[in-house]
């Protein structure tokens, strides 16, 4: 069994489901979907939590492939409302969705080791790859950001792909010290920052969390921001996520998940 977590809101189900099935596409193997998600809807109407009928139809798609797979609805309302949102970093350009993972620790029964990716990214080969990498003696394994690596720290990973080791990670107290940081300090980037500083982290090949162009051995498309330079010194920022297929098909030219697109336009007919 190969357990992978995620963290978003219902706006952004397509994302989410069109992930999923890229994930059962390309596995054989047992996959446990956790799905965190909250309902601040009270304090933002965006803030809304995925319903129980999205999460059948993960776990419909993944039953297809797998009848043992499933998706897990995780609401971790009132844990973000306790240990984050109260913090410096409760209002960011990001939304709060993307500080769940720092809750895991406090979650019972998730696995001592497991998969955490954003919504953004699409399997392109098998995630067992993965999973099977050795993270004893290490918090986390993770890619290093493309960009990150340059204007940060050389060693600055990127969060959105993590193999997370839950069990040391529990015994040393690491997300809570990144809970610490990200409620004492303000950052730009503050899960991502937090795990960096705190973590015991192994490098993984950029092939586990491809954050430009998708080659031959890419197991993991992360449709993250990019920047393209123009000489002498114009620059241009793209944010495209797999959701958006026309500019993935024309402003990205990837056509790597067309057959995934079409069962996805016929899901989305049933819906």
């Amino acid at each position: 069994m190969i357990p992978v977590m995620y963290s978003g809101n219902k706006k952004i189900f397509d994302g989410l489901l069109l992930s999923v099935m890229a994930l059962a596409k390309f596995s054989e193997e047992e996959l446990n979907v956790y799905i965190l998600t909250m309902d601040l809807s009270d304090i933002d109407p965006r803030f809304e939590a995925f319903t129980d009928e999205q999460i059948q139809i993960l776990t419909d798609v993944l039953e297809k492939k797998n009848p043992k797979s499933k998706a897990i609805k995780v609401d971790v309302t009132d844990l973000y409302k306790t240990h984050l949102m109260n913090g410096k970093n409760h209002e960011n350009g990001y939304t709060p969705y993307a500080m769940l993972r720092l809750l895991s620790d406090l979650i019972p029964n998730l696995p001592d080791k497991l998969i955490y990716t954003d919504i953004d990214t699409m399997a392109c080969s098998d995630i067992k790859q993965l999973y099977d990498v050795d993270v004893e003696g290490y918090d986390f394994a993770a890619t290093k950001d493309y960009m990150g690596r340059f204007w940060i720290n050389r060693n600055y990973c990127n969060s959105g792909v993590l193999l997370l080791n839950l069990k040391r990670a529990k015994e040393n107290g690491l997300l809570q010290k990144c809970r610490d940081m990200v409620n004492k300090k303000k950052m730009i980037m503050p899960d991502q920052s937090a795990l960096n500083k705190h973590g015991k982290k192994k490098f993984l090949p950029f092939r586990f969390n491809e954050q430009r162009k998708i080659k031959e051995d890419t197991v993991v498309k992360h449709f993250c921001k990019g920047i393209v330079f123009f000489l002498p010194f114009g620059f241009h920022i793209y944010n495209i996520k797999q959701w958006q297929i026309d500019d993935v098909h024309k402003r990205l030219k990837i056509t790597y998940f067309d057959d995934i697109y079409e069962e996805f336009a016929e899901i989305k007919k049933k819906m």
